[in-house]
């Protein structure tokens, strides 16, 4: 039998609009259930959920049990790429006794009200913390197998070592693991075990909903690693393959192994050069969608060139022309049209007709306002997270 173990949580976000119940141990069980019958999914289960928990089990035919709790958990994002703000805080939600878990395959997350205690013939293990990941042995967990699903921040936080593929590394020398899964966002994923180190592309979606990708990859890994069988290095890149999808899609379960290895994906390349904002700033408003989009292509290691933030306002027979200079020396231009501002569309035409690439995002805005923009070959896109990453994905 197979049992998925972690939380289950309301999560709610703005843009895109999103209002569900899945959390990491729901949206895995869920991921996996066309393909494994009965999927035990074990968590805290809180008395408010009760109807999200049936509604879980009768969509997905999955077995759910676990302690009841009074207090739910809920993860609330502006938009997929958000910092989420969760109630209650972190620091304010009450421990409760550890869940024990013993099954012959278990997938198991990190969680915010307990832990789980697992002896399992084979375990794939994602801590799922931004703020304290623990190791898997640390509660006295055993596996006769055991893989290691992490982040760059997780695998830097248990080794202490900044160098994220060398934090993986050490971890993999101490003996108890047989693979490490090293997530590294749109570069993919390096998978590492004893005799081997293998590459694994993300793949390309036209939207991105970024809320669980996570989840499903860890899902798929244990799908086709732990239950099917196969490789870590095809188990890998089956689950990239299923994480493209559900961003594009939302949908689950993911698909068959012959579906995800049939769809037309185009794996994602690393390309260099420098991103362009174009987007105005005369306004609260304006401003902070310039300071999220500046932020998160930072974070990302991407260079920016912003308006803002480079030249900063005046006399337009000053601005213009730095402005025009730094756009010159940018790749993609990332076009935020919302409202239609007159020096935007000034800076998309301008980047058309230099030949660089621009993403505009475009919300609430009449097809007529975009026919330019959409005929001279533009890539529009209509939420935040999906044109970041799309702006990224076109730098050559």
């Amino acid at each position: 039998m197979t049992t998925v173990v972690g939380g289950v949580y309301v999560e709610r976000c703005v843009e895109p609009h999103w209002d569900d119940v899945y959390g990491s141990a729901g949206r895995a069980a869920a991921a996996i259930s066309a393909a494994t019958p009965d999927v035990r999914l074990l968590t805290y289960r809180a008395k408010p959920l009760a109807s999200a928990f049936a509604s879980l089990e009768n969509a997905y035919g999955l077995a759910i049990d676990g302690p009841e709790v009074a207090e739910q958990i809920a993860f609330d994002y502006f938009h997929p790429l958000a910092v989420p703000r969760i109630t209650p805080r972190p620091d304010a939600v009450k421990r409760q006794s550890s869940i024990k878990v013993e099954d012959d395959i278990v997938l198991r997350f990190g969680m915010l009200e307990g832990d789980a205690v697992v002896s399992a013939g084979t375990v794939v293990y994602d801590p799922q913390s931004a703020f304290d990941p623990r190791p898997y042995d640390e509660n006295g967990s055993t596996a006769g197998r055991l893989a290691l699903i992490l982040n760059q921040h997780e695998a830097r936080r248990f080794t202490g070592d900044p160098d994220a593929r060398k934090a993986a590394e050490a971890l993999l020398a101490r003996g108890d693991t047989e693979v490490v899964v090293l997530k590294m966002g749109s570069r993919g994923a390096l998978v590492l075990t004893a005799t081997s180190s293998h590459q694994v592309p993300a793949y390309r979606s036209e939207n991105v909903f970024k809320i669980g990708s996570g989840d499903v990859f860890s899902a798929a890994f244990t799908q086709f690693w732990a239950i099917d069988g196969r490789s870590p290095d095809e188990a890998a890149d089956l689950a990239s393959r299923a994480v493209s999808r559900y961003v594009d899609t939302k949908s689950l379960p993911i698909p068959t192994a012959h579906d995800l290895t049939a769809a037309d994906l185009v794996p994602i390349t690393s390309g260099d050069g420098r991103i362009y904002i174009a987007a105005p700033f005369f306004n609260l408003a304006e401003r902070w969608i310039v300071e999220e989009v500046r932020a998160q292509l930072i974070d990302m290691g991407i260079p920016v060139f912003s308006p803002l933030h480079e030249v900063g306002e005046g006399p337009g027979e000053i601005v213009a022309p730095q402005d025009l200079a730094g756009l010159d020396d940018c790749q993609v231009v990332l076009a935020i049209l919302n409202g239609s501002d007159t020096g935007t569309v000034f800076e998309v035409g301008y980047a058309v007709a230099r030949g660089i690439p621009v993403v505009a995002l475009a919300q609430n805005m009449r097809a007529e306002d975009l026919k330019m923009v959409a005929g001279s070959g533009c890539t529009i896109v209509g939420d935040l997270a999906s044109a970041i990453y799309q702006a990224v994905w076109a730098l050559p």
